[in-house]
């Protein structure tokens, strides 16, 4: 498995557990440039200091030591499919029958004209500890509010953007852009109700139909409607697009027009069937009119039917197609507050917030780690209760 991920890592502890009995001759390996799995759907906690780092990572040694898994951590310089060989920077070759690419995306700043030099993407730990070093840097030089642009009104946006007003109260002035006519354009209408409802309680400026031209070091320039105009920033966080690793982009497999890879209904590459991808990085083109989200939900469901493909292509039994069941949507709107839309229950507020994080509990890799998380949430949800 090429790619630690949601995709990556729970597809190889799925294919551990097929294969209970351990053979000699099978090995089951993910590699992975870092040394940690990254919980994403609570990375924003980490900005707000709800959760410390080492409740959204777990180390891959620690999650692997009890399974037939082996770990590399390392980055991978080329894949040759002719070969099946995996090149590993700095490291001796890895040899493959089987192939999970689960790699993930980067963020992508497009053409806009300076972001790359003045945004800060939302990704990763250390995108979440710059923005956070950023703020505090600002409230201990700035006199005035702290004003914040976000670009991109999807989730991450929303869900930053009512993190931060919680966070900072009247020390900032937050605005979300959104090209688009409404926010959270892939949600339901509940949720998106909700979300405009929590943003307008928090006096967050929503700019819509509108696109980002340039950044520089303390200004946005947009585009709304043929009309340009300049605003003031000191922080700009950027939580639109996307493309794929260079890694994928060199290998000489059928893509998209966006550089994703495209597979069949088994999630195999189309003509090399002993080549998986799931995630962000995989495409079913038969299936263009109800198109996946590219979510940690979508990629959880594919790590099952790709762990099970791989063993069926192995023993010979028969491979299954992917059926992605929707289990519903789910926001966070600040330090107290969520919408969950699910298998026809809608709830919002402090009671969604609490349902949001034990589903999210029940996913974690470990009933280890569900356990000493689980009971820490319970104990700062007590204390804040009293608290009050």
């Amino acid at each position: 498995m090429v790619g630690g991920g949601f995709g990556g890592l729970y597809t190889a502890l799925r294919l551990s557990k097929l294969f209970v009995k351990r053979d000699k001759y099978l090995t089951i390996t993910l590699i992975d440039k870092n040394n940690h799995f990254l919980f994403t759907p609570l990375l924003y906690e980490l900005i707000t200091n709800e959760m410390e780092e080492q409740e959204i990572t777990f180390p891959f040694k620690k999650l692997l030591a009890n399974t037939n898994i082996s770990f590399q951590q390392g980055l991978v310089t080329e894949i040759d499919i002719k070969k099946q060989i995996i090149q590993l920077e700095g490291k001796s070759n890895l040899y493959y029958d089987k192939l999970v690419l689960a790699t993930g995306v980067s963020s992508s700043f497009g053409s806009c004209d300076g972001a790359q030099e003045n945004a800060i993407p939302f990704r990763t730990v250390n995108d979440a500890y710059l923005i956070k070093k950023t703020l505090l840097s600002l409230e201990k030089r700035q006199t005035e509010k702290i004003r914040i642009a976000i670009v991109g009104g999807g989730s991450s946006g929303v869900e930053i953007a009512c993190k931060l007003s919680d966070l900072l109260q009247k020390k900032a002035r937050i605005r979300l852009i959104e090209k688009n006519k409404n926010i959270l354009k892939s949600y339901s209408y509940f949720i998106q109700n909700v979300a405009n409802k929590e943003l307008k309680s928090r006096h967050i400026f929503v700019d819509l139909e509108t696109k980002v031209t340039q950044v520089s070091s303390n200004s946005l320039s947009l585009l709304n409607k043929n009309r340009n105009k300049t605003i003031p920033t000191d922080l700009v966080i950027w939580t639109i697009g996307t493309k794929p690793l260079e890694i994928i982009n060199k290998l000489p497999l059928l893509k998209n027009s966006r550089g994703s890879l495209i597979i069949n209904s088994k999630l195999q590459i189309i003509n090399h069937p002993e080549i998986f991808a799931i995630g962000d990085i995989a495409e079913y083109q038969e299936n263009l009119e109800n198109k996946l989200c590219p979510t940690a939900q979508t990629a959880f469901q594919q790590a099952d039917y790709c762990a099970w493909n791989i063993w069926a292509s192995i023993v010979n039994n028969s491979l299954l197609s992917f059926s992605y069941q929707p289990l519903g949507e789910m926001i966070v709107l600040g330090n107290k507050n969520a919408a969950v839309s699910s298998l026809g229950i809608q709830i919002e507020g402090q009671l969604a917030y609490i349902a949001r994080r034990l589903i999210y509990l029940h996913r974690l890799p470990t009933q280890k780690k569900q356990l000493i998380i689980g009971t820490n949430f319970i104990l700062k949800s007590l204390l804040r209760i009293f608290s009050h």
